[in-house]
């Protein structure tokens, strides 16, 4: 008998540890292969594929984000597979098991829950004697009838085979995310949360952990993203896993889930002191900040300590963080979300996640939606539309603001310039990004694409619509941002007036003739490129302050600076701003140098120089 277990992917860099779960456990009695996809891939490409691999059984691993897609590849299949046994699992058919049995007439069986033991003993039912109802775990058909078993006795995770030791991954293991898990289950209960449902929190033994991770890294893993719901939950276990990480990461990045109010001090100082910039991640669930919200979720959480935990990460300069926010929470309503946004994104992450609700099933916001009047799609991702105190247009409003907070800080593109808006032109972040956004809606922008020019020249006719002061400061800022976005000297620029070449040359020779006038940022703004999960080189370790060399110590020439510089003028004092000083006092004028492939890295370094009044110390 040959099985296979799938899975259809949000993109082909993921790897599904679910489907890997159900191999290593199984593998010894059957003849089991892996057989992953996107969401994204054709249907007959997947169903075409799974054809020629031949198959008895084929389960398939769902989740909200590619049920409705795996179910038009079921349905392909059992066309021209009619005796195929379909076999689903995952949480988004764990609850409901009986709405799906009957809406998929194509499902043969539904294993609820955690799947290994259950998986297996009905592989060994469909081998042998087909009672069915000897299986915990599992939903049937016998006949019309739907028959759903008792759940199953959560399983001793050390008597569970390790799914990370697939010869079959090796090649693989650099270029996609591993999902990796040192226990199963929360200890919170957050009602709009599937996690909540399972009460208590089971480990795996730490040395197994750890040698299963220096496996994934001897064999070139260089993403491991940890999908633990709390990893700090236990303050010595995840102590001791930041040190045998630091101490062995060998480049490879980690990413946690963490609660941060729950951060222990002596952890904090000891990332603080000993982790390495960039080799780890925090992903950190703050949700939102209203407190009757949060009572309401049953949602514990002390804002207080969670901005003294982020605060002091920040201040450490050694690890990104990303935090998330859920629009669309009972008692939530717009003006109140306004304020958690602010009070988030005061806390200066270096992602910033805006997502929305969405009534999972088996949750308890879901089976209360009626209390709040709420509105959500029917199928997945179940997302809210409104309640009884956010509204549609409010939902549609905050979209345009998720779509700008994307582009604009989430990718790192023009910090400058967007630190300066917030802090000197805007009531605050959230008015920005939505003044912003509905702006970008209102142009039409939304339906077609974009490149980095488009960008900012969108910005600028942003400000410019709405008389925005002292647009040379700014545009001036756009000049540094755009420059920083390079890796090679730029072939193009977006701005109308440059420098008369007479002026370039001038400018070019003084700097020549005095290297030692040119300035260096005490610490490198060097437009850090965005962690999402589109390239796994990108988040590979990253020294997020870095000191830049004396532009005298590259000893560029006149022939190096035409091929690798760029100069400007910027009609202000540029240290003045970036060190926070008013835009009124920031008399003067700098000359901008950034200078292209001077380091390993291929990060721009730029420099700057007083120029006008203190010329004539030079």
């Amino acid at each position: 008998m040959k099985v296979i277990l799938s899975t259809l992917n949000a993109k082909y860099i993921h790897t599904s540890l679910a489907i890997r779960c159900l191999k290593a456990y199984s593998e010894k009695d059957f003849d089991i292969e892996l057989a992953e996809y996107t969401i994204k891939d054709p249907v007959m490409n997947i169903v075409s594929d799974l054809f020629q691999r031949g198959a008895d059984v084929i389960g398939f691993s769902c989740y909200i984000w590619n049920i409705e897609e795996t179910i038009k590849v079921i349905d392909v299949l059992k066309k021209i597979m009619p005796e195929v046994k379909i076999v689903l699992g995952g949480p988004e058919v764990s609850y409901d098991t009986e709405h799906w049995m009957k809406r998929l007439a194509n499902v043969d069986f539904i294993v609820v829950g955690e799947g290994e033991e259950t998986f297996h003993q009905l592989l060994q039912e469909l081998e042998g004697d087909r009672k069915f109802h000897f299986v915990y775990g599992l939903a049937y058909r016998k006949g019309e009838e739907v028959i759903i078993m008792p759940g199953r006795p959560k399983a001793d995770l050390n008597e569970l085979p390790s799914p990370y030791r697939f010869a079959e991954d090796i090649p693989e293991l650099g270029k996609r995310v591993v999902y990796f898990e040192t226990s199963r289950g929360c200890p919170f209960s957050c009602q709009f949360c599937l996690s909540s449902i399972e009460v208590g929190v089971r480990y795996y033994d730490i040395e197994r952990t750890k040698s299963d991770i220096l496996y994934l890294i001897d064999n070139g893993a260089k993403l491991i993203k940890f999908v633990d719901r709390t990893f700090n939950i236990k303050r010595d276990y995840a102590l001791e896993m930041f040190k045998f990480l630091i101490e062995n990461h060998r480049g490879c990045v980690f990413q946690f889930e963490i609660t941060a109010d729950i951060m222990r001090p002596e952890v904090l100082d000891y990332l603080a002191e000993n982790a390495p910039p960039g080799v780890f991640r925090f992903e950190i669930g703050v949700q939102s900040t209203n407190d009757p919200t949060n009572e309401l979720v049953k949602r514990r959480q002390n804002f207080t300590k969670l901005s003294r935990t982020v605060t002091k990460v920040k201040q450490s300069g050694k690890i990104d963080q990303h935090l998330d926010l859920i629009a669309g929470l009972p008692l939530e309503d717009y003006n109140t979300f306004r304020k958690t946004f602010n009070d988030v994104f005061a806390l200066g992450p270096e992602e910033l996640q805006l997502g929305f609700l969405k009534m999972l099933r088996g949750t308890g916001l879901r089976l209360d939606a009626d209390k709040y009047n709420y509105t959500y799609m029917d199928v997945a991702p179940y997302e809210m539309l409104s309640n009884d105190v956010l509204s549609f247009a409010d939902i549609v409003r905050l979209k345009r603001l998720e779509d700008v907070l994307e582009k604009y800080w989430n990718s790192h593109r023009m910090d400058h310039t967007v630190n300066y808006l917030i802090e000197r032109e805007f009531s605050s972040a959230f008015d920005f990004f939505q003044e912003f956004g509905d702006y970008w809606e209102g142009q039409g922008w939304q339906k077609i694409g974009h490149q980095l020019e488009d960008l900012f020249t969108r910005l600028q006719s942003f400000l410019e619509s709405r008389g925005t002061q002292r647009m040379d400061m700014v545009l001036g800022l756009m000049k540094l941002d755009y420059f920083l976005n390079h890796k090679y000297k730029p072939r193009k620029i977006w701005w109308e007036h440059t420098l008369e070449k007479d002026d370039w040359s001038s400018y070019m020779k003084m700097v020549l003739q005095h290297p030692d006038a040119l300035l260096s940022p005490a610490v490198a703004d060097v437009g850090k490129e965005s962690v999402g999960e589109t390239d796994v080189a990108s988040q590979q370790s990253q020294p997020y302050r870095e000191m830049i060399p004396a532009f005298a110590s590259l000893k560029l020439g006149e022939k190096e600076l035409q091929k690798h510089a760029v100069l400007d003028v910027l009609p202000f004092s540029l240290d003045h701003i970036l060190s926070g000083g008013s835009p009124l006092t920031a008399e003067g004028r700098t000359l901008l140098l950034v200078v292209y492939q001077q380091n390993g890295q291929q990060k721009p370094l730029y420099y700057t120089m007083p120029i006008g009044k203190n010329i004539a110390a030079i």
